[in-house]
């Protein structure tokens, strides 16, 4: 019993250290750390201030949204307060009958703060106005006008510009569980398969893919993270997908594969990471998303195929059955694109014949025995 347990720990926490080197998740999250970066390349984060606003999360974003407004309130609210002050238009004057302030009924610095939030959001409750009497107060008021406008619509349009990210488009399109590995067209193939939840279409839809392993060159170099692609294809090709219902895109295992080397047996030892990209353009923002995904080895399943999923009603409609989105299927499967390519190779030299011009044929002649 202990060692059970032993080895389900073992398992889990193997498990668990590959999730947690694979650098992109499955819901297409990129998993790396910049360290030891420059303060000049911090600087650039301030002076892209839009992107950097956008990249928010949403609850440091929002606390921006209320830090910026609580904060112009605020600061103007002490500049009104000063104005009052210098001007002695507060009650602790004692200023006289006649006497004619910047600003009506500001005797402090809390109306001085509710002046300043009536001027900026131009809310306007008539209670408290700027006067005729001092330049000062009104250069002051047109200068939170024209700021208040520029804050609103920088933080306003960040607000709009996070929820209309295509991004967030990207969400209703997902990936299969598993890829698989099987003969498609007569050819050992590694398919994975794509839908859109949306009725709208992604336009000039293009995937492809990165198999991210770590290499070693000839001079002793380790590379950590090299690239190498992958060709994906659906049998319309691989340019403007249809993007109406589910496509299972393929990549052909031939020698100029890396899966070229990989068996059934071999597969779990290899240490790799697939990644899968799909770009489009939203067909009703017209803004490009690209959508991403992973496989690691334990998620490659080879010898299997996807169940199907697409019905045709009695009614003429067609249905998708997303219950067997990622559901496979057992199927014989050469255990290596190795061994078929050889299968195919002897069958192909089996059909042939070769013709001899120098062969004469020649009948054995009968001898007769008559000794006796």
């Amino acid at each position: 019993m202990f060692s059970y347990f032993r080895k389900k720990l073992n398992s889990h926490l193997a498990e668990h250290q590959r999730r947690r080197g694979r650098l992109v998740s499955k819901d297409g999250r990129c998993n790396i750390e910049f360290g030891n970066v420059e303060e000049q390349s911090r600087v650039a984060f301030l002076a892209d201030i839009w992107t950097t606003i956008l990249d928010l999360k949403w609850r440091y974003k929002m606390t921006v949204f209320i830090s910026a407004f609580l904060g112009s309130w605020f600061l103007f609210g002490l500049l009104w307060y000063a104005v009052a002050y210098l001007h002695k238009d507060l009650p602790e004057f004692n200023p006289s009958a006649n006497h004619t302030p910047c600003v009506e009924n500001i005797n402090g610095m809390t109306s001085s703060f509710l002046f300043s939030l009536e001027t900026q959001v131009t809310i306007g409750y008539g209670f408290r106005c700027v006067t005729e009497q001092c330049a000062t107060a009104i250069f002051l008021l047109v200068v939170q006008s024209i700021l208040g406008v520029i804050i609103n619509s920088f933080m306003c349009g960040a607000i709009l510009a996070k929820i209309s990210r295509p991004k967030k488009r990207a969400k209703t399109i997902t990936f299969s569980k598993n890829a698989v590995i099987s003969k498609r067209g007569g050819k050992l193939c590694l398919l994975i398969r794509v839908a859109n939840l949306r009725k709208s279409l992604l336009i000039g839809s293009h995937i492809y893919g990165k198999l991210l392993k770590t290499t070693v060159t000839p001079e002793g170099e380790t590379i950590i993270l090299d690239q190498v692609n992958i060709d994906f294809t659906v049998d319309a090709g691989s340019e403007n997908l249809f993007f109406v219902s589910p496509l299972t895109i393929y990549h052909i295992i031939d020698k100029d594969s890396p899966f070229f080397e990989m068996s059934a047996e071999t597969l779990l030892q290899h240490d790799f990471e697939l990644v899968v990209f799909l770009d489009g353009t939203v067909e009703s923002t017209s803004a490009t998303c690209q959508v991403r995904t992973s496989y690691i080895p334990d998620e490659v399943r080879w010898g299997y195929r996807f169940a199907p999923l697409v019905s045709k009603t009695k009614e003429g409609k067609y249905r998708v059955d997303f219950s067997n989105f990622s559901k496979t299927l057992e199927v014989e499967t050469p255990h290596c694109a190795f061994c078929l390519q050889n299968d195919k190779d002897a069958k192909e030299k089996s059909k042939k014949g070769y013709d001899n011009p120098a062969f004469v044929p020649s009948e054995p002649k009968e001898t007769i025995d008559t000794k006796m």
